[in-house]
This record gives C-alpha cells, structure tokens and sequence, in this order.
C-alpha cells in the first residue's frame, strides 16, 4: 500500500521552520528584496533560452557595469542563479530549485493553519 502525503497550506503556514531552513531562505529573501537584483532575477528568468548574457542585462540599467556585477554575485552567492563563461562574456541562468523553493515558502497560502484564537503570556521586563 502506498501512503499519499497532501499538504494543505505553504510551509510558512504548515509548522514553524526550523533555524537552517530559515536562515537559508533569509540569505535568498534578502537576494530578492532589492528592486535591480529582483528584475536582473525576472529578466534572466524571461529572457529566450532561460539564460542571458551579462551584455543583455547591463542596457536595461542606469548603473555601471560593476555594479551589476555586484548585484549578480549577490544572486548567485544566494544561489538563485548560475552563471557560465564563454569567451569575455558571462550567461546567467535561474536555477529553478532554488526560485521554487521561494515561492513555495508563501504559495498557496489561503488560510492560516488554524482558526483558534492563540493565547499569548505576556511577561513584564
């Protein structure tokens, strides 16, 4: 007989995370948190392939190369993305795991885990 596991609600909602789990998905939460890293995300993400060029991503910014290298390396450094060279060039690509990972943590969160009320003690300092 085989067993089949439903999860009813995000993991956020399901039970509390634990510290590694937490301190993971904090690194790539902050990664993401930042409006230029977010769109190089999306525009990586989007572009035809599933990769582009660091030569693709650079126009679509008022910034210099530099500091979209240093907004890359973030993403990368939380492991969103990888990167490849080819000749003077860079290609970048998400890497799915760790973007699926993100969207789960919140989706689909359609009701808290539990309706009852919780009970708080608060403790004077």
């Amino acid at each position: 007989m085989t067993a089949v596991t439903s999860q009813c609600c995000a993991p956020i909602a399901r039970e509390p995370l634990s510290e590694t789990d937490a301190a993971e998905l904090a690194v790539m939460l902050k990664a993401v948190a930042d409006s230029v890293r977010l769109r190089l995300l999306s525009m990586i993400g989007s572009h035809a392939g599933g990769e582009a060029c660091v030569c693709d991503l650079t126009d679509a910014f008022d910034l210099t190369a530099p500091t979209i290298s240093h907004h890359l390396k973030v993403l990368r450094t939380a492991g969103l993305i990888d990167g490849e060279r080819r000749g003077t060039w860079v290609y970048y690509r998400i890497i799915p795991e760790a973007v699926n990972k993100l969207g789960a943590l919140f989706a689909p969160l359609t009701q808290p885990a539990s309706s009852k009320p919780v009970e708080l003690e608060l403790t004077p300092v």
